[in-house]
């Protein structure tokens, strides 16, 4: 039989010269956990999404890699080639070889900024904006089959779920980031 009892177990992890306590979290049974659980469940969605992805757009020709540069760029036209190359958490000559593959299938092109000509910005051509027209249906098509079962009020909520999760991480990266260590947090 499950216990239902209320759990409340803390252990330290030493992080460099900062305890952290976790906690699990009270009334809930550990294998429903979500403190356990989420990140699991994050990572797995967000990966079989981008599997399904893949194969949706297997058939116009375009690695994972190459798209989601491609998609980037359709939010962003005309970034600087060492932004996007940050943005994407790529490395300089990684992004190169990606914009020198998608330069020649004429999806996009480099251009001289208009300032600092050492500069090069990455435009879409008008293939490139073709490319992620048909990338958006396709991903539209798969989004609605995703979300099949869930009403538009549940779409609503898990939208608006998300973004606070990606707003709290964003914070703790930004917290982490100026302090130069790791975050102290307590789970709860």
């Amino acid at each position: 039989m499950k216990n239902h009892t209320a759990i409340a177990i803390a252990s330290t992890v030493t992080a460099p010269g900062r305890p952290r306590t976790r906690r699990c979290s009270e009334g809930m049974p550990d294998e429903e956990n979500w403190d356990q659980r989420l990140g699991f469940l994050m990572h797995d969605v967000s990966r079989l999404r981008r599997l399904v992805f893949d194969s949706f757009v297997e058939p116009l020709g375009v690695t994972r890699s190459q798209w989601w540069v491609i998609a980037h760029l359709s939010r962003h036209d005309g970034m600087m080639q060492s932004d996007l190359a940050n943005v994407l958490e790529l490395g300089k000559a990684a992004l190169g070889g990606l914009v020198d593959r998608l330069e020649a299938s004429g999806f996009i092109e480099r251009r001289p900024d208009g300032t600092d000509r050492r500069v090069k910005r990455i435009y879409l051509t008008p293939a490139g904006n073709g490319l992620v027209n048909q990338m958006r249906a396709m991903s539209h098509e798969m989004n609605e089959r995703i979300l099949a079962d869930l009403d538009h009020q549940h779409r609503h909520e898990l939208a608006e779920l998300l973004q606070q999760v990606k707003k709290n991480l964003l914070a703790l990266k930004r917290e982490s980031e100026a302090t130069g260590t790791g975050t102290s947090f307590d789970i709860e």
